[in-house]
């Protein structure tokens, strides 16, 4: 790992603390997360894993911002994110988070490069001009800059997403089943980048995946069930992962 990486591997780029979020009320009330607590280390590569319905979505989308809680708090880096306003929240999106989907979400009409580089267009700022190229080379796409998305394979949109959303550096990026769209060569590819993004660059990256070889290209795994944190696993591999899910599973058929 480079020194850069070291440094930002250290502190905690998101925080959960005692999370809950409960949609409806009455006999229709649902709870989504219920008391979860969870640290995410800068320059780590977390997945966040756990059954249909276990609030693994639900806890990515609070501690992104893009949806509320209804009791506890969340941070992201030195910023508390509960109780932002809208244009607070719009700031945060904008300049501390990164986010990669299934869907890719390009805009077709965009080249690669102009979809790379539209967050920092949308927000007046310019592309650090060193960062922007190791990104395009880690990617590998400096020949498909210039190519509209109907032009491109589908691992190669996933990068350009990818690159969308590093070139801003910021603090984490959210992964939303990034590779669910994807052959298992593209998705290899795709998650071999984010992987080498934090080892050499200190990125920090959180990951919602329901695939146990997705995972086990994480640093940790958390696992949830019922909107609660019930296991982890450092230095996962495929088959530790899959073991867990099963007993998971398992729990939840009783």
């Amino acid at each position: 790992m480079t020194s850069q990486a070291v440094m930002s591997a250290t502190g905690i780029a998101a925080k959960a603390d005692a999370v809950w979020k409960v949609y409806g009320r009455g006999e229709a009330q649902v709870v989504a997360l219920g008391g979860v607590s969870v640290d995410l280390a800068r320059g780590e590569f977390t997945a966040i894993m756990g059954p249909s319905g276990s609030g693994k979505s639900t806890l990515m989308h609070c501690l992104a911002g893009l949806d509320t809680v209804t009791r506890g708090e969340v941070s992201i880096g030195d910023t508390k994110v509960t109780g932002l306003s809208d244009r607070g929240l719009t700031a945060l999106r904008r300049e501390k988070v990164g986010f990669i989907f299934q869907q890719f979400n390009l805009l077709p009409t965009l080249t690669a490069e102009e979809n790379i580089l539209l967050p920092l267009s949308i927000a007046g700022r310019k592309p650090d001009p060193t960062w922007y190229q190791t990104v395009i080379r880690t990617v590998g796409l400096a020949d498909r800059l210039r190519h509209k998305p109907t032009e491109l394979s589908g691992g190669q949109q996933q990068r350009v997403a990818c690159a969308r959303a590093l070139v801003s550096r910021p603090e984490v990026i959210f992964a939303d089943e990034p590779t669910g769209n994807l052959d298992s060569r593209s998705g290899a590819e795709v998650l071999g980048f984010l992987r080498d993004s934090v080892r050499e660059y200190g990125q920090t990256i959180v990951m919602v995946t329901h695939d146990p070889n997705a995972a086990s290209y994480a640093d940790r795994v958390i696992f949830l069930a019922d909107g609660k944190v019930v296991s982890e696993l450092r230095n996962p591999t495929a088959e530790a992962v899959l073991d867990t899910m099963k007993r998971l599973d398992g729990q939840g058929a009783r």
